[in-house]
């Protein structure tokens, strides 16, 4: 088996971890291929068998890599994406970070984790990419977001109208400070915290949710995937952020985005004991009875 690692920043408190998958994928007579900055940045900390192969970019492991673990949280799976685009390559995340909707092994379940895989008790989900077609290259090649892509206002003080059409139909103009254009996954990221409902990630659904809209009657709403988004915005800046996943950029106030869904798919490794229903119910504490 051949195992990808990708991670970003590391501490001293989760090298343990670390060298506990490592020595876990060795024992196995895996191959290891790392993303360089990660081993550059933990290769004086990580006693290493073997020197592992190093890799920058999605060439260098499509057709190499078996499977590529996410070492950190949800924002490394994320950035993670980026890396495999459309190889296929499926991706299961080891959460070293907090609450991990989609970082769904603990760092304490890495050994049992290691040898569901090894025995094929996991399953493939298919997750939902939307994309940024308009303006190109705003985002370079990778211009698709497993979460969300936000529009947000550049300052404090300002505030933005939103106009939005859904397959050439006017749907609104927000008044808010920014709007959040979602899939299903990114239903309980940055759109869950503004009051968006949580959707099953084979909805087939985009979810548009306003951020602190001035207009307390204005409520997210849900729309078939297969829909093309088209906003406008319109305020006192002559600019705009927009942001793709954990990537922003500033925007010209006179630039159309256009958004539709991605004609490729990530693939999620899931343990054959874990299941969406079961994630919602662990990290937002329903069913428990927290009263004294």
């Amino acid at each position: 088996m051949k195992i990808a690692l990708f991670g970003k920043n590391t501490t001293d408190v989760v090298i343990p971890f670390i060298q506990e998958l490592v020595d876990a994928l060795y024992n196995l007579n895996g191959v290891i291929l790392i993303y360089q900055p990660f081993f550059e940045s933990i290769r004086d900390k990580i006693i290493f068998r073997r020197e592992p192969l190093v890799f920058n970019r999605q060439a260098e492991i499509e057709h190499e890599a078996d499977i590529l673990f996410s070492i950190g949280g949800d924002g490394t799976i994320l950035d993670s994406v980026g890396l495999v685009g459309d190889s296929g390559i499926p991706i299961t995340g080891i959460n070293l970070g907090r609450l991990g909707f989609l970082s769904s092994i603990s760092k304490d379940w890495i050994l049992p984790a290691i040898h569901a895989i090894q025995t094929g008790q996991y399953q493939i989900e298919k997750r939902t990419l939307l994309r940024l077609d308009a303006p190109e290259n705003l985002f370079g090649p990778i211009n698709y977001a497993l979460n969300e892509l936000t529009v947000y206002k550049p300052n404090v003080m300002s505030i933005l109208t939103i106009k939005t059409w859904i397959n050439g139909e006017f749907l609104n103009a927000y008044w808010a400070d920014g709007l959040i254009v979602a899939t299903p996954t990114g239903s309980t990221a940055y759109s869950l915290s503004c009051t968006g409902p949580i959707i099953t990630p084979d909805s087939e659904t985009f979810l548009i949710t306003p951020i602190a809209s001035h207009n307390l009657t204005v409520r997210p709403i849900i729309i078939r995937d297969d829909c093309e988004i088209r906003i406008r915005v319109e305020g006192k800046n002559s600019e705009f952020l927009v942001s793709l996943d954990s990537r922003f950029e500033k925007v010209d106030h006179a630039v159309e985005l256009i958004i539709r869904k991605a004609d490729f798919k990530i693939n999620l490794l899931r343990l054959v004991d874990k299941n969406f229903f079961q994630t919602i119910r662990e990290k937002l504490n329903w069913g428990l009875d927290n009263r004294n």
